[in-house]
């Protein structure tokens, strides 16, 4: 058996044991787990009127009585959880259902080349799309007009924001499909998804029936965490609905930002009472889903008992317009604002610009400047920290034969399904008390936390599906096994690893509440500016800000596909000239 030793350049002795990978995994959870415990009980303390920084240093209800006071906080808790509901049950929904319908078809692999694109889009980017789209001067009444509506001047109409949270619900979709998507897709791979499919249909099962009765079960299991994570951050949303709640009937997350951003202190102790609310909402949610997965599952059984062949009526093409929808909007939105940082003159109702000019660009490179170098840096080194993290962690578990629970996975998924701003608030206090409010080490580990999940999500599989025999013929040939990891593992899993890195990167220029809370004011980066640009800004800086937002993981992605192509293709050419 080939032993662990220390790479070729490491020293022996102490620095041996230090790197020993075996460290990895609980090093990881001690940097990741630990700040959000510790978060959240800087979140319960002044909730509690335990604050000794502003005066409060005894336990007491006030900040729950204040809160209680508060007009229209039971509206907004009742909006958030509403609203977080019904997108995660749209999305859910539609993505199973397309897949049902369409598993192994031409537009199963055209769906999957156009949602994946729009997964990398940040999600107030997307936001901002939307809210062009269905601006009373928006693209949608400007290609309808004058000729089908009559109108000469943007209509007094409230569609995006609205004051129910329906533009909300929609732009929540349009970003969650693509997510809940490509998870179901790696779940497929872990199911015996075509052979279930060949049985059912030789009991003459259609396809979508078939799909529905045996894959489905096999299949749910696997992405229910996904979907509670979806279903978590649809309750606690704060810059989505920044952008697309109008203020006087904001969600409970948007209130509870304001609380917190007040010059008021006094409002400190009543945000952190409003995030343990918001920590709650998301349990009653999730406890709500679970009911509904329960009933469900009888109904489905009983279904499955009763042999019905036929599938749902309607259901498949009304999957495919439902996608083609969500894909549409998404793209039609930031094709809108594209149009936007490229305009000179666009009076409504004229659908395309009068007036094209790049002077947006040059005018406004000041303005961005600064966040887009804050963006580039921050993505770059969360997406690479956790990286690095992801794959000791995975390559200790190879070395060990031990694999996560399912209790772990939990874990992994903390960050995602507790409220953002439930364990920021607290995260807040102390990087304030450790002099790491507003530095870029604090912000780099706010953006870790939520990178890393899906770093790991995005290269766990590759990495465990990677043959084990081409690291056991190296180690017969006598090479250690740092060495089979660097010269053997390392190049063959050059693509997933580089796609993964995108993927976190992607994560963390679109991540606004730990950039606000950790960055105190002092870093921004595009989402932030963007955010705050939201409630009226000049459209063409809006547009260049979202361009770059959208722009910089996709050239991130498409490096990522074409780098391990050039990188072995320069490396046949050097070899075949030798």
């Amino acid at each position: 058996m080939a032993v662990d030793v220390a790479p070729p350049w490491a020293p022996a002795g102490w620095w041996r044991q230090m790197i020993n990978i075996r460290w990895a995994p609980p090093l990881t959870l001690l940097i990741f787990l630990g700040p959000v415990g510790a978060g959240l009980i800087g979140t319960l303390l002044p909730a509690f009127g335990y604050f000794p920084a502003l005066g409060g240093d005894h336990l007491t209800l006030a900040p729950w009585r204040a809160l209680a006071r508060y007009p229209g906080v039971e509206t907004a808790a009742l909006r958030s959880l509403v609203t977080g509901l019904t997108a995660a049950g749209l999305s859910v929904a539609l993505v199973l259902s397309f897949i049902a319908a369409f598993h192994g078809t031409v537009w199963f692999q055209r769906a999957r080349a156009i949602l994946a694109p729009l997964l990398s889009i940040p999600h107030a980017a997307m936001a901002m799309g939307l809210a062009f789209l269905l601006a009373p001067s928006g693209w949608i009444l400007r290609l309808l007009s004058p000729w089908a509506t009559g109108f000469d001047r943007p209509p007094d109409i409230a569609l995006a924001p609205d004051p129910y949270g329906w533009s909300l619900v929609l732009a929540l979709v349009i970003k969650e499909v693509p997510f809940l998507f490509l998870m179901t897709l790696g779940a497929l791979g872990q199911v015996q998804a075509e052979k279930s499919m060949r049985i059912a249909q030789s009991l003459g099962y259609s396809g979508m029936t078939g799909w529905l009765k045996t894959v489905l079960p096999q299949l749910y299991g696997q992405i229910c965490l996904p979907i509670y994570a979806v279903l978590a951050f649809s309750v606690s949303v704060v810059d989505v609905a920044l952008i697309l709640t109008v203020t006087p009937s904001p969600t409970l997350g948007v209130l509870i930002l304001r609380w917190a951003s007040d010059p008021d202190l006094s409002l400190q102790f009543v945000a952190a009472a409003g995030a343990c609310i918001q920590c709650l909402l998301v349990l009653i949610a999730i406890g709500l889903w679970v009911m509904g997965e329960r009933l469900v599952a009888r109904l489905g059984l009983a279904w499955i008992r009763r042999g019905s062949r036929l599938a749902p009526t309607g259901a498949g093409p009304l999957a495919m317009l439902g996608m083609v929808t969500a894909a549409g909007l998404g793209i039609s939105g930031l094709l809108g604002l594209a149009i936007w940082s490229l305009t000179q003159r666009w009076r409504f109702p004229d659908a395309l610009p009068s007036a094209w000019s790049l002077d947006n660009w040059g005018r406004n490179f000041d303005r961005v400047a600064e966040p887009l170098g804050t963006t580039l840096w921050l993505g770059l080194a969360a997406a690479g920290l956790a990286l690095i993290l992801v794959i000791l962690c995975l390559e200790a578990e190879q070395r060990t034969g031990h694999r996560p629970t399912s209790r772990a996975l939990w874990l992994l998924y903390l960050p995602l399904i507790v409220p953002q701003i439930a364990f920021l608030f607290g995260a807040q206090v102390l990087m304030v008390v450790a002099g790491l409010d507003g530095h870029w080490t604090g912000l780099v580990w706010a953006h870790l936390l939520f990178v890393l999940p899906y770093i790991f999500l995005s290269l766990s599989e590759p990495y465990r599906a990677l043959d084990p025999r081409y690291g056991r013929t190296a180690a017969c040939l006598g090479a250690s096994p740092w060495r089979v990891f660097l010269q053997v593992k390392m190049p063959m899993l050059l693509r997933p690893i580089l796609i993964a890195f995108a993927v976190g990167f992607a994560v963390s220029v679109g991540e606004y509440l730990p950039t606000v809370f950790a960055g105190a004011g002092r870093l921004t980066t595009l989402t932030t500016e963007t955010v705050a640009l939201s409630g009226g800004g000049d459209r063409r800086l809006i547009g260049t800000l979202v361009v770059l937002q959208g722009a910089l993981p996709l050239l991130l992605f498409a490096f990522a596909a074409a780098a391990p192509f050039l990188i072995h293709r320069a490396a046949f050419v050097r070899k075949k000239s030798l």
